[in-house]
C-alpha cells in the first residue's frame, strides 16, 4: 500500500481548493471537492485559527482519511476570550474563563494531551490558563485545580 501524506496549515472550516491544498492533491487525482469538504468538516471548531492538517492518501484506492492536529492551548483560550494576546506575566489578570469554557477547550485537545481523564485535561487547561494571566470562575486557577481535587464541579467533568 502507497500511502502519501499532503501536509498543510489550513484556516479552521475555511480550506479552499487553491494553495496549499488544491495544488497539492490535484497530481493524486482525487475529488478535490470531496477532500476540502472533509476537512472543513473536521476543522469548523476551530473557525477563525490556523490548524495544521495531514491528508494521508492510498495511492492505489484512491482512498484518503484526514488527520487534524491542534492549536496551541493557548491560542484556544485566548480565541474563547477574544484576546490578541495573553497576559505578560500571571499578575496582570487579562481574563476569565468559565467552567464551561475550560471544559470545551479540554474536549478540543484532549486528543493530543497526554491527559488520561477530562479531569486531568481540564486541570492542564487550567494551568495554562494560569501561565497567561487568565482566571477561571472569577478565581486564582490554582484555587480551582484545588476544588477540582476537592470534588468540585464533578457534574461538568463527566467523560460522557
Amino acid at each position: 500500500m502507497a500511502e502519501t501524506v499532503v501536509e498543510a496549515l489550513v484556516e479552521g472550516g475555511k480550506a479552499t481548493a487553491g494553495p496549499p491544498l488544491g495544488p497539492a492533491l490535484g497530481p493524486l487525482k482525487l475529488n478535490i471537492g470531496e477532500v476540502i469538504k472533509a476537512i472543513n468538516e473536521k476543522t469548523k471548531d476551530f473557525a477563525g485559527m490556523q490548524v495544521p492538517v495531514k491528508v494521508i492518501v492510498d495511492t492505489s484506492t484512491k482512498e484518503f482519511r484526514i488527520e487534524v492536529g491542534s492549536p496551541p492551548t493557548s491560542a484556544l483560550i485566548k480565541k474563547e476570550l477574544g484576546l490578541n494576546k495573553g497576559g505578560q506575566d500571571q499578575k496582570n489578570k487579562v481574563g476569565n474563563l468559565t467552567m464551561d469554557q475550560v471544559v470545551k477547550i479540554a474536549r478540543m485537545k484532549r486528543d493530543n494531551m497526554l491527559a488520561q481523564s477530562l479531569k486531568a485535561a481540564v486541570k492542564e487547561v487550567i494551568g495554562t490558563a494560569l501561565s497567561m494571566g487568565v482566571t477561571v470562575e472569577g478565581k486564582d486557577p490554582r484555587e480551582i485545580q484545588k476544588e477540582i481535587d476537592e470534588g468540585a464541579f464533578s457534574d461538568k467533568l463527566s467523560e460522557s
